[in-house]
C-alpha cells in the first residue's frame, strides 16, 4: 500500500471540514428520499447543487438490449474507456461530468462510453448490472467498427466501479470472455455489500458517504436482501473469485468509509494473479475526486496516465 498526497494533507483535512459543516443539515442520500428530493439529486451534479454542464462534444446513443450511453470521440483514438458512473445506483447519469470524461478522451486519446444504466429503487438489482453487462458486450462485438480500435479500458467511481468489477466477471463466468478489457480503473468502490468493518465503523460524520448512508444505498440497491444474500459474489465481487481479471489500480482516501473495501479487493486480486496498483490518498473522503482539490489534480493525471499506457 502507498499512501500518497500526504504534502497536500492541510489543505485536504480542512475542505473535509468545511464540507462537514456545510453538510451537517442536508438530508442524507442513503435515506430513502422523496420522490421531490430523488428528482433533485438527480437533476444536480454528485456532490453539488446545480445541475451539471452538457458539452456538445458529447453524443448519446442506443446500444444493445436497449441500454443508453454517452459517448466522447476525440481527433485521435488509440483505445475506449468504458465509464460507468457513481451515485449509489440511484443518483448520477452519463452526463454528469462531461467535462471531466471529454477532458479524458482528449489527453489519454480515447473514446468514453458511459453508460447511463437503469437506477433504484425503480430499477434495483439486477437492473444496472444488466445494463452494464449488455454495453460491454456491444463494446467487445463493435469497439473495432465503431471506433477503429479493440484496446478496451473499464471502470468508474463508487458503485461504478463495483459495476465495472461485477461486469468483468459476468463477461469471464456467462460469456467465457477474458482478456477483452486490458484493464480496469476502480475509484472508492463499495465490493462488500454485506458491509466491511470500515464502514461499519465510519459512523455518522457528514462527509459525502457515512455508515447510515451506505446501508441505505443497500437497501435501495438490494431490497429484501439480508446479509447473508448480500455475500453471494454476484452482489459482492470480493467474494468471487478473481482470476482471470485485467490489471487494475485501485484507488481510495484514507477518510473514506469503502477504505476496507479497496484494500481487500486489490489483496485478492493480486493474489488472484493480475498486477494491481494500489494508492491510498492522504485524508481524502469519499467521491473527492468531485471537487476542486490539488489531490483530484493529481488523481485524475494518474489516471490518464494509467489509461493511457494501460
Amino acid at each position: 500500500m502507498t499512501i500518497t498526497d500526504e504534502d497536500c494533507l492541510p489543505e485536504t483535512l480542512a475542505f473535509n471540514e468545511q464540507f462537514e459543516a456545510a453538510a451537517a443539515n442536508r438530508p442524507a442520500r442513503g435515506q430513502a428520499p422523496s420522490a421531490a428530493r430523488l428528482a433533485l439529486l438527480r437533476r444536480n451534479r454528485l456532490g453539488g447543487e446545480t445541475p451539471p454542464v452538457r458539452l456538445p462534444h458529447g453524443q448519446d446513443r442506443v446500444v444493445e438490449d436497449g441500454v443508453r450511453v454517452r459517448v466522447f470521440v476525440p481527433d485521435h483514438v488509440d483505445g475506449v474507456y468504458l465509464h460507468f458512473h457513481g451515485g449509489g445506483w440511484a443518483f448520477g447519469s452519463a452526463d454528469g461530468q462531461d467535462a471531466r470524461l471529454w477532458r479524458l478522451a482528449e489527453q489519454a486519446r480515447l473514446a468514453v462510453v458511459s453508460v447511463d444504466y437503469r437506477l433504484a429503487p425503480e430499477h434495483p438489482f439486477p437492473a444496472g448490472p444488466d445494463d452494464c453487462e449488455a454495453a460491454a458486450r456491444w463494446l467487445v462485438k463493435h469497439a473495432a467498427a465503431e471506433f477503429g480500435t479493440e484496446r478496451l479500458l473499464i471502470g468508474g467511481e463508487s458503485a461504478g466501479a463495483h459495476l465495472s468489477v461485477v461486469t468483468l466477471l459476468r463477461l469471464r463466468d456467462r460469456h467465457g470472455s477474458t482478456g477483452a478489457f486490458r484493464a480496469a480503473h476502480l475509484l472508492f468502490g463499495p465490493y462488500d455489500l454485506s458491509m466491511t468493518p470500515s464502514q461499519r465503523r465510519f459512523g455518522p460524520r457528514h462527509l459525502l458517504s457515512n455508515t447510515e448512508t451506505i446501508r441505505g444505498s443497500y437497501e435501495m440497491f438490494t431490497p429484501r436482501m439480508g446479509e447473508e444474500q448480500r455475500r453471494n459474489s454476484e452482489v459482492s465481487p470480493l467474494f468471487a473469485d478473481l482470476s482471470g481479471l485485467p490489471p487494475a489500480r485501485i484507488v481510495v482516501g484514507t477518510e473514506d468509509p469503502l477504505l476496507d473495501d479497496s484494500l481487500f479487493l486489490a489483496a485478492r486480486w493480486q493474489a488472484a494473479g493480475a498486477p494491481v496498483q494500489l494508492g491510498v490518498v492522504a485524508g481524502a473522503m469519499h467521491g473527492f475526486t468531485l471537487f476542486p482539490l490539488t489531490i483530484t489534480q493529481r488523481e485524475q493525471q494518474r489516471e490518464r496516465d494509467f489509461l493511457a499506457s494501460a
